[in-house]
């Protein structure tokens, strides 16, 4: 755990700093962290060890004044160096002796005054350094200090995660699991010590700082070279905007992701760059609307969206068409019942508070009223109503409502938003047909965007296509993966990732069909599912068939088994696989065999 103290300090980072990037110098930075603890030694053990000083330099000079005799009776005094060695083992309770002839009297009522004087001293130090070691200030200077060590040692591309809740919680594990290295900056200091206790695989660098703050972020690797972007996932609108504005002025080539339910907020932040702004209502009800029309799709989109080994979701049959009944009309419910709307469902909003303007006339009826009053929810005619949705901010409300629609009209489709993850038990009990929780909708999409670019591409090409393709690829995947989701990568067809191909690719004589065979026994083929295939940047076909020509520069998304990903691996760098793959001879691998047998390599 690290905490940013009030003062907040920045990290060294070797090398050039960004075009646009606007910094201290590396050199300037590291001192002031690096100094920081010391000062704070200095400055709080200052008196304890002047203090020690003091009674040892006394100590030393008064043993050596003190008359001693020697072996013969003859007076002697003990040297500077003497004295020095005697009150060192005698400070430190080693005591080896009276050196190097027997002390006078004088000598030991000196030694014995020292002791009692050098014991004062000591427990003075010691009581003052426990006191040290328990100083907030003290304690998190040291943690900064390791943390941003710990930051600047990093040498791979790495994601800054601004807040770590559950939705920042969720998607560290899921980049944790592809080996994607990421910081993290949150105000609470418990979901710091959860970071710590998380048994992930790589250590993550976590802060207990202010994502508002510029300089905290800068502790935490804006300004990091191999910083690659920015998540701003807190659950403070105007922090997140602060993450955004940061961002765009620091490190404007940086890819900025942030949430917020505010429209207005959003507005601001895309003032700031091209920062990715996720609303989750709005989300939630372009999902829903592609469930009411598809299904299939919608359940193949959540699969995927969900990660390597997330469970095939089950389907819900979409409602009929009809009326839907809302309650809540805040940020929302608005965005909800304007989905609906614009799919020209009648809609009924139970409201507390009168809303201006309800615009009756495109399908909007409003309910002014308390939700849980039996009069009001009488009100909505929930008997002849299709749909109903509890949106309010209070989950035992939104389950009450549940439970209270259920029991007037069981056949209802229902739809309820979830708030807080400690409800999620009671809402799978519940088994409402459609969930809303914000902080997994933002965490899905954010996966899609930025773990494998081609996937998010898949998603928005998604609801272009029917139910019964769908539902086809779905069942595709189940016979190739199981009904766990597999491994989903890339693969580039060019020179430098898969040299072996270069000369079929030319002559336009690799097929897909034949790249995903095994390529220990092409009869057999992989277990892989081709998502999407990618060509020129733009030209975009989901799930190619078998018979569809590979062509130089390609990308295709797959999904499948890990072991189909390294079977793949081997047909794209050993120059003999293509070649057994498409013709069905196999040929020497190595360059000494093709010499000798005379096989050329095409």
């Amino acid at each position: 755990m690290t905490r940013a103290p009030g003062t907040g300090r920045r990290p060294a980072v070797d090398g050039p700093a960004p075009p646009g990037h606007r910094r201290l110098p590396a050199g300037v930075v590291a001192g002031v962290q690096a100094s920081a603890p010391i000062f704070l030694v200095l400055r709080r053990m200052r008196a304890p060890l002047i203090t020690l000083i003091l009674i040892f330099a006394v100590s030393v000079l008064g043993l050596s004044l003190m008359p001693g005799v020697d072996d013969a009776g003859e007076p002697y005094r003990m040297s500077i160096f003497d004295s020095f060695y005697v009150m060192s083992y005698t400070a430190t309770t080693i005591g080896f002796g009276e050196i190097p002839y027997a002390f006078t009297g004088a000598q030991r009522l000196w030694v014995t005054g020292t002791i009692y004087l050098s014991v004062v001293g000591w427990a003075y130090a010691i009581s003052a350094l426990l006191s040290l070691l328990q100083d907030r200030a003290f304690r998190s200077a040291l943690a900064l200090q390791h943390f941003s060590r710990k930051v600047t040692r990093l040498r791979e591309p790495f994601l800054l995660i601004a807040g770590y809740g559950q939705t920042g919680e969720l998607l560290g594990r899921s980049f944790d699991e592809l080996g994607r290295r990421f910081t993290v900056v949150d105000l609470r200091e418990a979901r710091i010590d959860a970071l710590e206790l998380d048994t992930l695989r790589a250590d993550v660098p976590g802060l207990v700082g202010d994502a508002r703050n510029p300089r905290d972020l800068q502790v935490a690797g804006l300004s990091h070279p191999c910083c690659e972007g920015v998540l701003a996932l807190t659950d403070d609108d105007e922090a997140n905007l602060a993450v955004a504005m940061t961002a765009a002025l620091l490190r404007p080539e940086l890819t900025v992701v942030t949430r917020t339910t505010s429209a207005v907020v959003a507005e601001r932040m895309s003032s700031f760059g091209d920062p990715t702004v996720i609303n989750p209502f709005d989300r939630f009800g372009d999902h829903l609307r592609l469930a009411l029309h598809s299904p299939a799709a919608y359940q193949l989109m959540t699969w995927l969206e969900s990660g390597p080994g997330a469970q095939l979701p089950e389907r819900s049959a979409a409602p009929a068409p009809g009326r839907w009944v809302v309650c809540g009309y805040g940020r929302f419910g608005r965005h909800f019942a304007a989905d609906l709307r614009s799919e020209g469902l009648e809609v009924t909003v139970v409201e507390p508070k009168a809303v201006p303007d309800p615009d009756p006339d495109h399908g909007l009826h409003l309910v002014v009223g308390d939700e849980s009053d039996p009069e009001v929810m009488a009100a909505t005619d929930l008997r002849n109503a299709v749909a109903f949705v509890a949106g309010t901010d209070n989950d035992t409300t939104n389950l009450s409502l549940v439970a209270a629609a259920r029991r007037v009209n069981p056949d209802l489709f229902v739809a309820a938003r979830q708030n807080a993850p400690t409800s999620a038990a009671l809402f799978v009990a519940m088994e409402v047909d459609a969930l809303l929780v914000p902080t997994e909708v933002i965490a899905h999409e954010i996966y899609a965007r930025l773990s494998t670019p081609l996937l998010w591409r898949f998603v928005r090409e998604l609801p272009g296509q029917d139910d019964a393709w769908a539902e086809a690829l779905t069942q595709r995947l189940v016979e190739e993966c199981g009904h766990h989701l597999g491994a989903l990568w890339k693969v580039r067809l060019t020179d430098e990732e898969a040299p072996s191909l270069g000369g079929w690719l030319e002559r336009g004589e690799l097929h897909l069909g034949d790249l995903l065979r095994n390529p220990d026994e092409r009869d057999q083929s992989l277990p892989a599912v081709p998502l999407l295939l990618l060509r020129d940047g733009d030209e975009c076909l989901l799930a190619p068939d078998d018979g569809t020509v590979l062509q130089p520069g390609d990308e295709l998304l797959l999904a499948g088994r890990p072991l189909a990903r390294r079977a793949l691996e081997k047909t794209l760098m050993v120059d003999a696989v293509p070649e057994y793959l498409v013709t069905g001879r196999r040929v020497p691998a190595s360059w000494f065999w093709r010499r000798v047998t005379g096989y050329p390599r095409r």
